[in-house]
């Protein structure tokens, strides 16, 4: 029996997405001075366009990832051509991933093909040809996991970052990745140049007669996030660190000319993600986009085969050509046995949908937008309940169509910390007669735990809607209470660590 409904998701961040392609002349000599930019973009303003690679000589045509159909899939965008056009890939798949092109020939990542066991990411390594012809062959080998392909300038030897055949062990921003190396003719000939935590591989060219280099970035031990060079020559020694302490800098693309990589960096007092050109040889770094867009994020950079251009995506920016209004909800992709469920993405965090199904209410971005709005369930219309922005976690009593339970305070803080669990009520009757937008005035809050209680978040009520269950902190530890869904107190339910 195929699974019936619908789901309502979050992506964290996606108001603020908005991506699309660019590239940047950049200058032959790595010492000559960035005084005139102008960047030219890629993609055209539909969706999100990113993790991109050029896929020509001269820097014109990319390849990248687009969203467009309702999932993660491969587009080509040429010179001359209005829109782009889909590349090869598997129409099952929900997800691809760093596109890259060498001698005709595509490396992607796909995760369509399942795993034998639970917590073991399905993402694998492909390669097909460019313009279609031979089906895709798998390269990373079967119960294995890879991401993140990158291609010698040869196009003979494939690195990948790599759990190897590893599940998952709940890491999040620092992945113990390691990197392993591959030939192309012979992808079961695997060797680890890189363990512990190291992700984002990049070749690095030179002369003709020169060995590659390879590139990745990880977490140092004084906190630093760099880029390191791998000991290819297969004597064990240790990866040797590229660029200093005092900037963090990762996702490195390594020049073709063996004397500059380019990288994301965060550096203290800068709020915003800029694209660099470090020095191999002198050590200095070279500000490419923070002299275009200083005031914008920039990812996941990228060098053209003649090292003449440099690429890069971001948020396109408010007022040019293409998509400028993240809609209330977004249709994604259903899996192939499971059409008759829908999909949607929420612009908003935490949904939840009203017992008959017609309304969602979503927090914001905890910083800014307000903390708790109701979408129609088609995605037509929004209200603002809560302007204040600190609220998260947001459930819908059963029995009652005009109230929702959420939490007051900081987001993912300590036990200690004064959270609150809060009943929200408002006046379902006002929606019809208030525009798009508009602060609902019957709306009104409240609070059903102590602040001395600590913290006290994630409310969920019981099917009679008499009880909310929540997590609090209150006794050192984060265990499960109940409260009543009116008058409010506390009781605690389990006993957790």
């Amino acid at each position: 029996m195929e699974p019936e409904g619908t789901i309502v998701f979050t992506t964290v961040g996606l108001p603020h997405f908005g991506f699309d392609v660019f590239s940047v002349a950049v200058p032959g000599d790595p010492g000559a001075a960035v005084t005139e930019l102008t960047e030219r973009r890629h993609t055209d303003g539909v969706s999100v366009n990113y993790n991109a690679q050029f896929a020509d000589e001269d820097g014109d045509a990319v390849v990248f990832v687009s969203e467009r159909t309702g999932s993660a899939r491969l587009f080509l965008s040429r010179p001359g051509r209005t829109e782009p056009e889909p590349v090869p890939g598997f129409p099952e798949s929900l997800f691809h991933d760093r596109p890259i092109v060498r001698d005709g020939r595509l490396y992607f990542v796909s995760a369509h093909e399942r795993q034998s066991e639970p917590f073991k990411s399905w993402a694998a390594v492909y390669s097909t040809g460019v313009e279609g012809g031979d089906g895709p062959v798998r390269l990373t080998p079967t119960g294995a996991v890879d991401f993140s392909p990158a291609v010698d300038r040869a196009g003979e030897l494939v690195a990948v970052a790599s759990y190897g055949f590893r599940r998952w062990g709940g890491d999040f921003r620092e992945l113990d990745t390691e990197i392993a190396v591959f030939p192309v003719a012979d992808p079961a000939r695997r060797r680890v140049v890189a363990a512990a935590a190291a992700g984002w591989p990049s070749w690095g060219g030179g002369a003709a007669a020169a060995p590659p280099r390879l590139y990745f970035h990880r977490r140092a031990e004084d906190g630093w996030w760099s880029v390191y060079e791998a000991d290819l020559g297969g004597g064990g020694a240790a990866a040797r660190r590229v660029t200093p302490p005092g900037v963090h800098a990762f996702t490195p693309a390594a020049a073709g000319d063996g004397r500059r990589i380019a990288v994301a960096t965060r550096r203290k007092g800068r709020r915003h993600r800029h694209i660099e050109i470090y020095d191999l040889e002198s050590g200095e770094f070279v500000p490419v986009t923070e002299r275009i867009n200083p005031n914008l994020h920039h990812y996941n950079p990228f060098f053209s085969r003649g090292s003449n251009r440099l690429g890069y995506h971001r948020f396109r920016g408010e007022g040019s050509p293409g998509d400028c209004v993240v809609p209330n909800l977004h249709p994604v992709a259903s899996p192939a046995e499971a059409q008759t469920l829908t999909i949607l993405r929420a612009n908003g965090t935490f949904p939840s949908f009203s017992p008959d199904g017609d309304l969602i209410a979503v927090n914001g971005d905890f910083l800014a937008s307000p903390g708790l709005s109701i979408v129609r369930s088609d995605g037509s219309r929004r209200w603002i309940a809560i302007r204040e922005p600190a609220l998260f976690a947001t459930a819908w009593s059963p029995r009652e169509r005009g109230v929702i339970f959420t939490s007051v305070g900081p987001i993912f803080e300590t036990a200690k910390a004064t959270v609150r669990i809060a009943r929200v009520e408002f006046d379902p009757g006002e929606l019809d007669g208030r525009d798009d937008g508009e602060l609902l005035a019957s709306a009104r809050v409240t609070v059903l735990t102590r602040p001395e209680a600590g913290n006290d978040a994630f409310p969920s009520c019981s099917p009679d809607g008499r009880w909310v269950v929540f997590r609090s902190g209150r006794s050192g530890h984060k265990n499960l209470y109940v409260v009543d869904a009116a008058r409010g107190g506390g009781k605690r339910m389990g006993s957790g660590g």
